[in-house]
C-alpha cells in the first residue's frame, strides 16, 4: 500500500456484480495513479465480495473492506470517506465509468486554484453495454465567486452530479455527511458550495451508467429513504421532506458566510420554497441521484 496518498477514492457498493469490474478497471487505468481505492461491501449476496478480493489481490491501492451486516446506503458512503488518508477524496459508484484522464484533470484544477472546493468534468449517459447513450450539458453557476448566485444556481437545476467529483478533503470534513431524508444529495452539495466554488473541467471524462438495477429508480421518497438507512423504516413522508428543507437551513446557518452573504442565501432559500408545493415527488428531483444509492441494500 501507498504511504500517504495525494487522493482517496471511495467506493461504497452493495451487489454490484454486473458493472464493478467496469468501474474498477477505469479508476485503476487512471493517468493520475498517487490515489487508494477503499471499497466498502455492505454486506453484498452476489458476486461482489470475490470480484473485490480480486482486484484488491491484484493492486496494492486497494483496500476492500466487508460490513458484516447491511449499514444502509448513507453509513456505508460516509464510512469510506472516515477511512480515507488523503487530502483530496472522491465518491466513485460501482456503476459508472471514469475517461482516463478524469482524476488528473480535476487534481491539476484544484492545484492551480486553491479557492476551488470541488472539480468535476462534463457528463455522458451510457447504456448497460457501455454505449454513450446521451450527454449532459452542465449549465449550473456554481464557479460564480458570488455564493448567493451559486446556491441559486444549484435550487433551480437538477445538478450534474457534482457529488462525484474530487473534493478537498479539509473541506468535507467541515460538512454534515450526506443524509438519508428526501433528495438528500441537493442540500449536502449546496453545503459543499457555500464553502466555495466549483470548476467543471470541460472535457466529457465522466460516465454515470442507466441502468434498471439503479438504487434510484424507486419513486417512493419512504422506500428510498430506509435503502439509504434502515433506520428511516417507517418514518412518513412529511418527516423526511421536512428534513431535507432544513437541511438547506442548517447549512446557510453553519458555512462560514459573512452576515450579508447569509442573509442573502436565506433569501434565495425562501425564494425557492415559495415557488414549490412539496405534495409529492418533482419529477425533476428524481432525477437527481442520491449520493449513497450505489451503496444501499434493503
Amino acid at each position: 500500500m501507498i504511504d500517504t496518498p495525494r487522493l482517496s477514492i471511495g467506493m461504497p457498493v452493495y451487489n454490484g456484480e454486473n458493472y464493478l469490474a467496469d468501474a474498477l478497471d477505469s479508476l485503476l487505468a487512471q493517468s493520475f495513479d498517487d490515489f487508494e481505492l477503499i471499497i466498502s461491501d455492505n454486506a453484498s449476496t452476489d458476486r461482489t465480495a470475490e470480484i473485490c478480493q480480486e482486484y484488491a489481490d491484484r493492486d496494492p491501492r486497494i483496500r476492500y473492506i466487508r460490513q458484516p451486516q447491511n449499514i444502509g446506503g448513507g453509513p456505508n458512503q460516509d464510512f469510506v470517506f472516515q477511512q480515507s488518508r488523503g487530502e483530496l477524496f472522491k465518491w466513485a459508484a460501482h456503476d459508472d465509468v471514469c475517461g482516463r484522464d478524469l482524476l488528473a484533470r480535476c487534481v491539476e484544477a484544484l492545484d492551480q486554484r486553491p479557492e476551488v472546493v470541488l472539480c468535476h468534468a462534463d457528463m455522458g449517459h451510457i447504456n448497460e453495454r457501455g454505449e454513450l447513450i446521451s450527454e449532459y450539458e452542465y449549465n449550473l453557476a456554481t464557479d460564480s465567486p458570488d455564493v448567493a448566485e451559486r446556491l441559486r444556481s444549484l435550487l433551480v437545476t437538477d445538478g450534474g452530479d457534482d457529488e462525484y467529483g474530487v473534493i478537498r478533503s479539509s473541506v468535507l470534513r467541515q460538512v454534515r455527511p450526506c443524509g438519508s431524508f428526501y433528495n438528500p444529495g441537493r442540500p449536502f452539495v449546496a453545503e459543499l458550495l457555500l464553502h466555495g466554488p466549483f470548476h467543471q473541467v470541460r472535457e466529457r471524462l465522466f460516465f454515470r451508467r442507466e441502468h434498471p438495477d439503479r438504487g434510484d429508480r424507486n419513486p417512493n421518497i419512504r422506500a428510498i429513504s430506509a435503502n439509504m438507512d434502515p433506520r428511516r423504516r417507517g418514518q412518513s413522508s412529511a418527516r423526511l421532506v421536512a428534513e431535507y428543507l432544513f437541511a438547506f437551513v442548517s447549512a446557510i446557518h453553519r458555512s462560514p458566510l459573512s452576515a450579508v452573504d447569509r442573509r442573502r442565501c436565506y433569501r434565495e432559500f425562501a425564494k425557492y420554497v415559495a415557488n414549490r408545493v412539496f405534495v409529492t415527488v418533482p419529477r425533476r428531483a428524481l432525477r437527481s441521484r442520491p449520493l449513497a444509492s450505489s451503496g444501499a441494500g434493503a
